[in-house]
């Protein structure tokens, strides 16, 4: 069993142009294991994709105060590939499109950097593990020639994104409002990728706004985050309360001195 820990995490976003900082995260505490699936769920610019990006090392982010570790090992100064070794995924809510690389090229390189230099995959044992992916994703085999994500709806790229989370095999993976823009049918196959995954040694952190994911990837908690904190923890039927009060509701209840940027917001119209 593996652990990722966050701990009293605060952080910043500098505004270089107006030489201005400002604090997203406030003491952010979150503590999951593999074989474990999180949901972290919660109204526009509450620092949800921030928490996202910091976890995976994204240098745009300033880490002020707290920490982060994965199985007691600070991760604090690591960059973004140490971290992917480490065994973090990120399956990010607008991937970006590569020109010249295919995702077959993609794939194998980063199954590679995860493992031993003079223990490369086979290509046989790479491409077998390939086709049975792609078929569980409903994905057509010209799918890995393609450069990556060139060209792709937002289906595929979301799609993709769970074909290389997959391949790669990580300890944990924080799958940044995968679910956005998914239609129902691609909603499902993307879920059924993710529950493929499941396993004592994968652990899930979803971070959404829909409540309809987690009709399809089941968590064991849900976290609600306002203010750049987590302000409540429970299990799933903590998502269907938030649906029927909306987080305005939940932070009265809570007496939680929170500015939302949508006053009325409810889980349907989340953020960042």
């Amino acid at each position: 069993m593996a652990t990722l820990k966050v701990t009293d995490l605060h952080v910043s976003v500098t505004d270089e142009e107006a030489k201005t900082s400002k604090e997203i995260l406030k003491g952010v505490n979150l503590t999951m294991n593999t074989g474990e699936t999180h949901a972290i769920m919660g109204p526009n610019g509450t620092g949800k994709s921030t928490l996202s990006e910091t976890i995976m090392g994204n240098p745009h982010y300033q880490v002020t105060q707290g920490n982060i570790t994965l199985d007691g090992v600070s991760l604090l100064g690591k960059t973004v590939d140490a971290r992917a070794r480490a065994g973090l995924f990120l399956a990010m809510q607008y991937p970006a499109e590569i020109k010249g690389i295919t995702n077959m090229e993609f794939m194998r390189a980063a199954v590679n950097a995860t493992r031993p230099a003079d223990d490369p995959i086979s290509v046989r044992a790479f491409l077998k593990e390939l086709d049975k992916n792609l078929e569980v994703l409903n994905m057509s085999d010209d799918m890995a020639e393609r450069y990556l994500n060139e060209g792709f709806s937002g289906g595929e790229k979301k799609r993709n994104e769970i074909l290389q989370l997959m391949m790669i095999k990580p300890k944990f993976a924080i799958l940044d409002e995968i679910d956005s823009g998914l239609d129902i049918d691609a909603l499902q196959v993307v879920a059924k990728g993710v529950n493929q995954m499941q396993s004592p040694d994968f652990g899930v952190l979803m971070i959404t706004h829909y409540q309809r994911l987690l009709n399809y990837i089941h968590p064991d908690q849900v976290h609600v985050m306002m203010g750049g904190r987590i302000v409540k923890t429970g299990d799933a039927t903590l998502a269907t309360e938030l649906e029927a009060k909306g987080y305005a509701g939940l932070r009265d209840e809570l007496g939680l001195d929170v500015d939302l940027v949508d006053e009325d917001v409810t889980t349907g119209n989340g953020g960042r």
